[in-house]
């Protein structure tokens, strides 16, 4: 029988494969790793681009928080002029009210009676004066009482005066000022 020696055959068949594992190996490896920097930069590139937009929006929120602030402080200054507006219109309305109030003070002034002091705080008007008589006191308040720019007379204080006289008396007198008008037109 002839004996055929198969060993070397198989061990270079061996070899020969596992050169040929070897290849792929390095040749997946390689694969693997062009893969995984492709990857690696794609993604790198996107994160920049991410960045460079959430930078982008953060300049124009920075723009946009600068309008508002200069908004607010226009609404403000807005609401300034518009309030000084309203004083500068309710000064120009009231001011013919002061001549008027005056004017009908000397219209219910009462025969043998004078002011002394006035005093004007709102809409509430206290008067100290001296009259001839007590009757002239009660006559003053009627007068006022009846007044359309003037309600709710109130005698706060009347005392003997001799020093103007033998039944003269000083008083003092609050009532309210009030604008005929207005009060026509809650009435309606």
């Amino acid at each position: 029988m002839t004996r055929i020696n198969l060993l070397p055959w198989r061990e270079e068949l061996r070899e020969e494969r596992k050169k040929e594992f070897l290849q792929y190996l390095l040749l997946t490896l390689l694969v693997a790793g062009g893969l995984v920097f492709v990857a690696g930069t794609w993604i790198s590139g996107r994160i920049e681009d991410q960045q460079a937009r959430n930078k982008y929006l953060q300049d124009e929120i920075k723009v946009l928080d600068a309008r508002i602030a200069e908004i607010r402080d226009l609404a403000r200054q807005r609401q300034e002029l518009l309030d000084r507006m309203q004083v500068i219109q309710e000064l120009q309305g009231n001011r013919p009210v002061i001549v008027r109030v005056f004017d009908e003070l000397v219209r219910t002034l009462a025969k043998g009676v004078f002011y002394t002091n006035l005093t004007y705080r709102g809409n509430l008007v206290t008067v100290s004066g001296v009259a001839e008589s007590n009757n002239r006191v009660s006559e003053l308040m009627r007068n006022l009482d009846a007044s359309e720019w003037f309600t709710d007379p109130n005698l706060k204080g009347l005392r003997e005066a001799p020093n103007y006289g033998p039944q003269a008396s000083t008083f003092e007198l609050t009532f309210r000022q009030t604008l005929p008008g207005k009060d026509e037109e809650g009435a309606e």
